[in-house]
């Protein structure tokens, strides 16, 4: 429409008389919720612990990633520093063994089939010679306790734990009083805390048995043990 003088009239576009069709959106909504909560489209859904595990990884991947971006180096330096981590507890387990607890009564020193101190040394040799650490150091510390029975500076008791046989022994001889306490832990590391003996600890109950018969034994006030006699090799304490 034109009106007089040039004025241009806005044109107003009609649609008839009805109102707009509008298609409400909340319902379509829930129709389209409805629609895919089927178990048609849930079919190969991961389960519940799948997705435990996916959030999990997820985890450990942002971890990693943080983790990364603060060490020198990256993602390259953060798997050094873990490998070099993991090589330290691995050469930690390999040198103490497994962790383990001392049972709350010892077990005896010996078992019941009694051996001179002389047939426990030419056991604990033979198994050092093979490489057996544990049961060398065993047999080494049974030599030291047996000959100690056979000079009379220890009683003939079945049952004796190696700590019971270094603190009465270590009585006397206190010279050797620390080297005897340090031989029974060994053995009660080997024996009941699932540790492995090396060399130098079967090395060093030895070299302290070889002191030991060379030994002057200290005759203490009330002792029993007055003086020592002769070793007896070869015969059973």
């Amino acid at each position: 429409m034109v009106r007089a003088g040039g004025g241009a009239a806005p044109a107003t576009a009609r649609s008839g008389d009805q109102p707009p069709v509008t298609v409400p959106r909340d319902p379509a909504r829930e129709a389209a919720h409805r629609e895919l909560s089927g178990d048609l489209y849930h079919q190969n859904d991961p389960g519940l612990l799948q997705r435990a595990l996916d959030s999990f990884w997820n985890w450990i991947g942002d971890l990693f990633d943080s983790a990364s971006s603060a060490t020198p180096g990256g993602a390259l330096g953060l798997l050094v520093v873990v490998l070099a981590v993991g090589a330290v507890v691995a050469a930690l387990w390999w040198r103490l063994g497994t962790p383990g607890r001392r049972p709350a009564s010892a077990v005896a020193l010996f078992d019941d089939r009694p051996r001179s101190a002389a047939q426990h040394r030419a056991a604990a040799e033979a198994h050092a010679a093979q490489g057996h650490w544990n049961q060398a150091l065993q047999e080494r510390m049974r030599a030291v306790v047996r000959a100690l029975e056979e000079r009379a500076l220890l009683d003939t008791r079945p049952g004796r734990t190696a700590d019971e046989a270094a603190d009465e022994a270590g009585r006397s001889l206190p010279a050797h009083a620390d080297r005897l306490r340090t031989a029974a832990r060994d053995f009660d590391d080997v024996t009941y805390g699932g540790r492995r003996a090396t060399e130098q600890t079967y090395r060093r109950t030895a070299e302290l048995d070889l002191a030991i018969e060379r030994a002057t034994p200290h005759a203490a006030p009330g002792s029993p043990h007055t003086a020592a006699r002769p070793a007896r090799q070869g015969t059973a304490g």
